[in-house]
């Protein structure tokens, strides 16, 4: 028979083992390095709505299925190394740089924008190109940024870049779904609806809508948002 003292005792030794596994999984998500990811956000203004380029991310996705998000991804390894044909304005280079650990570099900037571009075309088909010399970089703007926070099972570091599809004369009859975004669509942007969308891209989408209404050309130096887990700032003027 089962004396108090002997209950006691195991039932510590489960309390104790339950907050060394907790432990154990707070250090390790603290521990978890963002990693560096990039989107577009591409907008059709060719009517009286501004509408941007949204898609469904699949439910095989570890990491937000089954939500509509903008095309990104993660940087890859190689980035850096695919050609471009006309380089990032000169502001947004200098902004991309601003608040960055000390082995950030010009290399880096570009990289991140090359992901954009690059997973823009792998997802949706449209491709930033200048007559396939290389990426056109010229005419995209860096708009948020935005670091998952200390907790989730994977985290990223995501700059938010814009490009209006008029300037970069893109053919949006080419746009096709892929197995990384589904159910590609034009979403008005001062009204997506009842889309099931992350917090973050709805906050981000918010905050576009309002940009756009102070100057809807956005211009190159425009005040870049972050969002540090809960807190945001306007840390580039």
């Amino acid at each position: 028979m089962m004396t108090a003292p002997m209950r006691n005792q195991i039932n510590r030794h489960k309390l104790l083992t339950e907050l060394t596994s907790v432990n154990a999984w707070i250090q390790k998500t603290r521990a978890l390095r963002p990693k560096d990811a990039a989107t577009i956000m591409l907008i059709d203004r060719s009517s009286a709505e501004l509408r941007v380029l949204m898609g469904k991310r699949s439910n095989k996705h570890a990491f937000m299925p089954s939500v509509f998000v903008f095309p990104g991804g993660r940087r890859d390894r190689n980035d850096w190394r695919l050609p471009v044909s006309k380089p990032l304005h000169q502001d947004v280079l200098e902004l991309l740089l601003r608040d960055t650990h000390k082995r950030f570099s010009p290399k880096t900037a570009q990289a991140l924008a090359n992901a954009a571009a690059r997973e823009l075309g792998e997802e949706t088909g449209l491709f930033l190109n200048d007559d396939k010399n290389g990426y056109d970089l010229s005419k995209i703007r860096y708009f948020a940024r935005a670091i998952t926070p200390i907790g989730q099972n994977r985290r990223f570091d995501t700059r938010f870049f814009v490009c209006f599809c008029d300037e970069m004369g893109l053919n949006t009859s080419k746009m096709q779904d892929s197995d990384e975004l589904s159910e590609l669509m034009w979403v008005n942007i001062n009204n997506p609806g009842s889309l099931p969308l992350p917090d973050i891209t709805r906050t981000v989408l918010g905050e576009l809508n309002a940009a756009l209404h102070k100057a809807p050309n956005l211009p190159f130096r425009n005040p870049v948002i972050s969002f540090k887990g809960d807190r945001k700032d306007y840390f580039i003027k």
